[in-house]
């Protein structure tokens, strides 16, 4: 199979956008670009075209031009397309695993287990609740109609790079909507992939448009631009404060997805021998980077000598490495500035006096060159501790003591996030009863199957909005009144 490098490259799409229907060389005379660099190396791959407020523009204008005709496209035949999208991402699944290995270091197996496999997902989800969707239902005389906003902007992060694109390009397809997509200039490969796939899959010109860029000039511009009227962003607080800032003259509406520190409270009654090394594994799936992850483990004082030692050995078996090798479980970090960020609250966590269960500072010995972390578990850890309350994003677990239930739920509310959180126990009863006080837009219980039709989203400064299943198609859609239709 060819590499997803070469395949780019030959094809010319490294330093283009995709913009009405057709592959675009940049607008400015000297386009900007961004170094594109494998984690698992430290080396650079390929240098991909940034692009500026006419880039934006273009873009934005074929968007609008093309709305009012794919806004009234009949859903059958965005259902069509929406079909043709789900079986070429399965048909190239290879292709874009590779291409997420060697721009953010996702370990092979887990990118074709995981990160592809769940991306198309999304697309199919948007298909079937398009097919069943009621965009007129009667209310007594008058008809409530539900038209798709208009042009949307995509925002989306460098951790789960093709995931987050179709988890917003779907549904808004599927709403009817018609969108310009900015994917992080950290791993973009991935989305210029995604790109030729809406093209190859008779994507109508304008419905679907790629420009490359960084957040503050092609983000920022497309958030206060006065021709979009939505933007929807996956990324840190930080980020989607600078947007919905932005967007605010222009009155758009803003979805946001942004960060978490969610908590898993192992309930008393938990098997530990069961839920322990499963949360372990939760906190560092895609290796801690994912901003659900349940990075906060709250457990009984009673049962902390227990749950460390599980909690160790769980963490020992983790193979970091190569993510091109199919033993590896976690590849690196995605970037330079990430793992710095790992490491600085490592040392933190250290300096704060929080017990060290395993890991550190430092790639793992065997590892010279990479960005590759060691995963880390922190005990006696305070609620009030750094590692405790800010967003680590890498393989770094705080397990915090609780004297009782109640203080358990207060530990978990105690943080300016509300993203997702886990809990566990047998008393099913209970677990349910404290899933409802938790304050955050998901609850886990008992670790269950991935469903992509549970909304997603969070509560306080974890966002606004929803995304996944019917929710998330709603979000791109208006509501209109007519009274007096129904006679």
């Amino acid at each position: 199979m060819t590499s997803p490098l070469r395949h780019l490259t030959e094809a010319g799409f490294l330093g283009k956008f995709y913009i009405d229907g057709e592959w675009r060389n940049p607008i400015g005379s000297v386009a900007a670009a961004a170094t594109v660099v494998n984690p698992a190396t430290e080396q650079p791959i390929a240098d991909v075209a940034l692009g500026d407020d006419d880039d934006v523009d273009c873009a934005i204008a074929a968007a609008r031009r093309a709305f009012a005709g794919w806004s009234m496209t009949p859903p059958t035949d965005r259902a069509a397309l929406l079909d043709r999208i789900h079986a070429l991402l399965l048909e190239r699944l290879e292709l874009f695993a590779q291409a997420l290995t060697c721009e953010m270091g996702a370990a092979i197996t887990y990118a074709r287990r995981a990160q592809v496999p769940l991306a198309a997902e999304h697309i199919r989800v948007a298909r079937d609740n398009l097919a069943n969707y009621p965009f007129v239902t009667p209310r007594g005389s008058t008809a409530i109609m539900r038209e798709a906003i208009g042009v949307c902007g995509l925002i989306t992060p460098w951790n789960w790079p093709l995931y987050q694109i179709t988890a917003k390009v779907g549904p808004a397809l599927a709403a009817g909507c018609t969108v310009v997509l900015k994917p992080s200039e950290l791993s973009p490969l991935s989305a210029l992939l995604f790109a030729e796939v809406m093209d190859d899959a008779g994507c109508p010109p304008g419905v679907f448009n790629l420009v490359n860029g960084t957040g503050p000039i092609v983000g920022a511009r497309l958030a206060s631009h006065p021709q979009v009227d939505m933007i929807s962003i996956t990324g840190s607080t930080r980020a989607g404060v600078l947007v919905a800032q932005a967007a605010a003259p222009t009155v758009k509406r803003v979805a946001q997805e942004l960060g978490g520190k969610s908590p898993n409270i192992i309930l008393p009654d938990a098997d530990l021998s069961r839920v322990v090394p499963l949360g372990v594994g939760a906190a560092f799936r895609n290796l801690g980077q994912s901003c659900s992850a349940p990075t906060r483990m709250l457990v009984p004082r009673s049962h902390m000598e227990g749950v460390e030692t599980l909690a160790a050995a769980a963490a020992s078996e983790l193979v970091v490495g190569d993510p091109l090798v199919e033993s590896t479980t976690h590849g690196p970090i995605a970037n330079r500035p990430q793992f710095e960020r790992v490491q600085t609250m490592i040392d933190i966590g250290l300096k704060e006096g929080a017990r060290l269960v395993i890991g550190g500072p430092g790639r793992p010995e065997d590892l010279q060159t990479g960005l590759y972390a060691r995963p880390t578990i922190f005990s006696d850890v305070h609620r009030d501790m750094r590692i405790a309350q800010e967003e680590i994003f890498g393989p770094v677990l705080a397990i915090i003591p609780y004297d009782s239930v109640d203080e358990a739920i207060a530990i978990a509310n105690d943080t300016v996030y509300g993203l997702g959180a886990h809990v566990q126990g047998t008393d099913m009863e209970r677990v349910r009863t404290v899933a409802g006080q938790i304050r955050s837009g998901q609850v886990h219980l008992n670790y269950p199957d991935w469903d992509p039709n549970a909304p997603f989203g969070g509560y306080k400064r974890s966002g606004n909005g929803r995304e996944y299943g019917v929710e998330g198609m709603e979000e791109y859609l208006e509501t209109k009144a007519v009274l007096g239709f129904y006679r």
